[in-house]
């Protein structure tokens, strides 16, 4: 794929405003609209391309060693597509490396298909790392959450698990003191308890002298 001079001056100018984000003019964003529609035909184009290729490959392996130069062109041109060889490419170009051109070929493709394997052992390194990391499930995250759960905070290695104290129970409530009855009659006064006795009158011979 190769842009043109005007493709390249708006491919600049949207690098531009993705990096330092300024105000964009109508005429800036029309054109990086066009030329995001361009990039998405040349790729849909492209695809169609291998697709074609890729046929026409079959068929001229298929017709080997007769097709050996027209196959050995269209290889050469699928993989300036994109094109990975697979096992039936590697075989044919194993069956035609008496031709300068197949062992050429074959070399690029052997190399190809290292480079593959290669990047499929490390997705598959990376999924398996992946997978056997240990995750908590949300169910036990959730407790972990709530009160009384374990600390949020771990402990550093090493460090002994503190020992919590039991929680001290509440102390008894005191039994309150009923109150006291209330008389059924009121209470005597003292003068009541211990009454006064009045003096008892003299006698009258004791009134006489008095009076006299």
């Amino acid at each position: 794929m190769a842009f043109g001079v005007e493709e390249l001056r708006v491919l600049r100018r949207a690098l531009a405003l993705a990096l330092l984000p300024t105000p964009a003019s109508v005429e800036d964003v029309q054109d990086c609209l066009r030329l995001a529609e361009s990039l998405d035909e040349a790729m849909r184009e492209g695809a169609r391309l291998r697709t074609f290729l890729v046929a026409d490959l079959a068929r001229y392996r298929a017709a080997l060693p007769g097709t050996a130069a027209g196959y050995l062109a269209l290889l050469e041109e699928a993989l300036g597509a994109g094109y990975r060889p697979d096992p039936d490419d590697l075989a044919a170009l194993r069956a035609l490396r008496g031709n300068p051109n197949a062992a050429a070929l074959l070399d690029r493709c052997q190399e190809l298909a290292e480079q593959d394997v290669r990047g499929r052992l490390a997705r598959g390194a990376a999924h398996r790392a992946l997978a056997s990391a240990p995750t908590v499930p949300a169910s036990r995250t959730r407790l972990l959450a709530l009160p009384g759960g374990r600390c949020a905070v771990a402990e550093s290695p090493g460090e002994p698990e503190k020992q919590k104290k039991p929680a001290e129970r509440p102390a008894a409530p005191k039994p309150s003191t009923p109150p006291a009855p209330k008389p059924d009659r009121p209470i005597p006064t003292p003068g009541e308890v211990f009454p006064r006795r009045k003096p008892a009158p003299p006698p009258p011979h004791q009134r006489e002298l008095a009076a006299g």
